[in-house]
């Protein structure tokens, strides 16, 4: 039982390095960048499934919280006022779903993780856009419309995340299998 704690620990805080390192990969888009970040906490949750990717996704939010430089524009408490803050708040959700939704069934089909990485991004998304605004209206007293919200937070990073959701997909049905067994060779031991 040890060994499998210890297992689980690695791979949570490999995602959350993973997730810190997504955060650099990013294109420069206007209000909302385009990083990697997506693809790695939806992977989180395919892989680890729901309670450990939701948990590794949470690690990298505190680390961040607590000071590390591992969002796009830093780290720090004072984070929480950023407006695109929603956004990770919706990776940790995002994650659970995926994993929810991918782990199911015990070896699932490339169309269910598919199906599991929208469900994910459309969580990210909804958390993002609904927290852009409310931070906007409401703090940054600079509200921002809805049709430039949904071009900026939505229309201009879409495609490509929906590219991460298959590349994600396409990955999690090579990579679960893989995990599996190694993890049942943990239970026999």
């Amino acid at each position: 039982m040890t060994r499998q704690k210890t297992r689980n620990m690695i791979l949570c805080a490999l995602f959350a390095a993973l997730s810190a390192a997504g955060a650099f990969l990013r294109v420069p888009i206007p209000v909302v960048p385009f990083t990697l970040q997506t693809l790695f906490t939806l992977l989180a949750g395919m892989l680890l499934g729901p309670k450990l990717g939701a948990t590794a996704v949470g690690v990298y939010i505190v680390l961040g919280l607590a000071g590390l430089p591992v969002f796009t524009q830093g780290g720090g408490p004072s984070y929480v006022f950023q407006p695109t803050f929603g956004y990770i708040i919706g990776f940790a959700i995002g994650a659970y779903v995926t994993g929810k939704i991918a782990h199911a069934q015990p070896r699932p089909s490339l169309r269910r993780l598919l199906i599991a990485n929208l469900a994910g991004l459309a969580v990210i998304y909804a958390c993002g856009m609904v927290y852009y605004y409310l931070i906007s209206l409401l703090y940054l007293n600079d509200p921002i419309g809805l049709w430039p919200l949904f071009v900026y937070c939505f229309l201009l990073t879409i495609p490509g995340d929906l590219f991460l959701c298959v590349v994600g997909a396409v990955l999690s049905r090579r990579l679960i299998p893989l995990l599996q067994t190694h993890q049942e060779g943990f239970s026999r031991e």
